[in-house]
């Protein structure tokens, strides 16, 4: 937390307006908690990979036959049998299980990127994973007494719950952070998400092995108690925007402000969906995201079952080695927002060049990485090596298509990332499907193998995609000059035979 807080308040933009509050600045407390927020999301959307590892009956599902990769002819590396547990799930109904948390998720999308722009985001964001939250405490006996579709149902309103947490954070984002710190601040904010699955991974292994309740049940209890204290923390500290916040230094507000809107009032208009319709940087945004959630799920969900069946490390140390992808992923992510924020301070770069050099890195890395990886099973180190490396690289997209939404539109942003969000989860759901029918009961290389290319493919194509038809520029249908004059009260006679400016995107 501290590292990134560190990074946060590492800015040193050269703009003589800023006001020079140091790391007492109202939106780097913000953007703070946006990042615990998006930790906590990713907590509870990882931690049911490594528990499902403990909570099924290996060998009952099996029945005798051999669940691991025998390939290598490697006899000095033990098969670790000692982890089964209680429930008799086949690979295929874990996928359905593992999947079950992105149908809800996915479902609320586009519904709070609207309600968040009508309504704000703060409250939506805040409520939404305290019920994430409570309901993580209802996982261990809806799996005990309801079985599968118990579970499944729990997962479900689990997912229910995060579904606000990407539109509202980037909605909030677009309210609190100034343009020339967009890359560091949306990297600070999003790399959450590896910085959660780091905590997730090692964590809940050690739970599933050492904790109480039979182990795995301890993980939900943890996670759920840190997720309801921040959910609380976050509506009762946090504020929906520099305006209405009761003690921010008037300084910092007028910066903010004047930075998004300029001299004008900030302005509400209706969303214009024909135009964002039409956009070709959007659908590059949109592919972009869909690429990476299915590469980044695949990794996600069943890393750990790979870890298991073809490395063989032990659930202990299958946790902790499952989280080193993701350490890259976010120190790296840390390290090449400050790069592109450089790159477009400095004038050397264009904005829409910044986007597309960055995500590149971050979508080609990981797809030529999955490629690598496949042909590297019995050898477990590289193996690794190769992984981390690949999805270490992956955290530029947090610099590239992530936050390119507030480039397209600020004041949209939260329902485009809604938009593409639902979407790119919609792909994401279907890659543990995918992968659970692939590898059932027939863990071998070369199944794993498809996986991995599968993903690689998709992260390759959607990122040159992105390269042909993206951008950076703000897009004519957010333009504030643009939106419909309203006359004022007295002034109503006199500019009577004016014409009305209408909203070019509504026409």
């Amino acid at each position: 937390m501290s590292a990134s807080k560190e990074a946060i308040c590492a800015s040193t933009e050269k703009d003589l307006e800023k006001p020079h509050l140091g790391c007492f600045a109202t939106r780097y407390f913000v953007t703070f908690m946006l990042f615990l927020g998006m930790a906590n999301a990713y907590v509870m959307r990882t931690n049911m990979s490594v528990a499902i590892v403990a909570m099924v009956n290996h060998t009952a599902v099996n029945e005798g036959n051999e669940v691991f990769d025998d390939e290598c002819g490697d006899r000095d590396i033990p098969v670790d049998n000692g982890q089964d547990g209680e429930f008799k799930w086949s690979s295929s109904l874990q996928g359905y299980i593992l999947s079950s948390f992105f149908y809800g998720y996915v479902i609320t999308q586009i519904p709070f990127g609207i309600l968040a722009k009508k309504f704000g985001a703060m409250r939506f964001l805040g409520y939404g994973m305290l019920i994430n939250s409570v309901f993580a405490f209802l996982v261990p006996v809806a799996a005990r007494e309801g079985g599968v579709w118990g579970l499944c149902a729990v997962r479900f309103i689990q997912g229910l719950g995060e579904g606000p947490i990407v539109p509202c954070t980037h909605a909030m984002l677009a309210k609190w952070i100034p343009p020339n710190e967009r890359s560091r601040m949306g990297a600070a904010v999003y790399a959450g998400a590896q910085f959660g699955t780091i905590i997730s991974m090692p964590l809940s292994g050690l739970l599933a092995e050492y904790g109480f309740d039979g182990g795995w049940p301890s993980i939900f209890y943890v996670f759920g108690v840190v997720g309801t204290v921040w959910s609380i923390a976050f509506l009762f500290f946090v504020h929906e925007d520099p305006s209405s916040h009761p003690t921010i230094d008037e300084r910092e507000k007028r910066y903010i402000n004047d930075a998004l809107w300029g001299a004008d009032v900030i302005k509400s208009p209706p969303i214009p969906f024909k135009a964002i319709a039409k956009s070709l940087p959007f659908y590059a945004i949109l592919l972009a995201h869909m690429g990476h959630n299915y590469g980044y799920e695949t990794l996600m969900t069943e890393l750990p079952t790979y870890m298991k069946q073809v490395l063989r490390f032990s659930l202990k140390s299958n946790g902790l080695l499952s989280s080193l992808p993701y350490l890259a992923m976010w120190l790296f992510s840390m390290f090449i927002s400050v790069i592109a924020d450089w790159m477009i301070s400095s004038k050397r770069f264009s904005l829409t060049a910044t986007r597309k050099l960055i995500n590149s890195i971050g979508q080609y890395g990981p797809g030529l990485a999955l490629i690598a990886a496949s042909y590297t099973g019995c050898d477990r180190a590289l193996t690794l090596a190769i992984l981390t490396i690949g999805v270490g690289l992956n955290g530029g997209i947090y610099s590239g298509f992530k936050i390119n939404h507030l480039d397209l539109t600020p004041r949209f942003a939260g329902f485009l990332m809604a938009i593409t969000n639902c979407l790119a989860n919609l792909a994401g759901l279907l890659a543990p499907i995918a992968a659970g029918n692939l590898i059932n009961n027939n863990p071998t290389m070369g199944q794993w193998q498809i996986v991995f290319f599968i993903a690689a493919f998709v992260y390759i194509i959607c990122g040159t995609f992105y390269n042909l038809f993206g951008s950076g520029e703000r897009q004519f249908w957010d333009q504030p000059e643009n939106d419909e004059q309203k006359p004022a009260l007295g002034a109503a006679d006199a500019n009577s035979n004016q014409p009305t400016r209408a909203i070019t995107a509504q026409q």
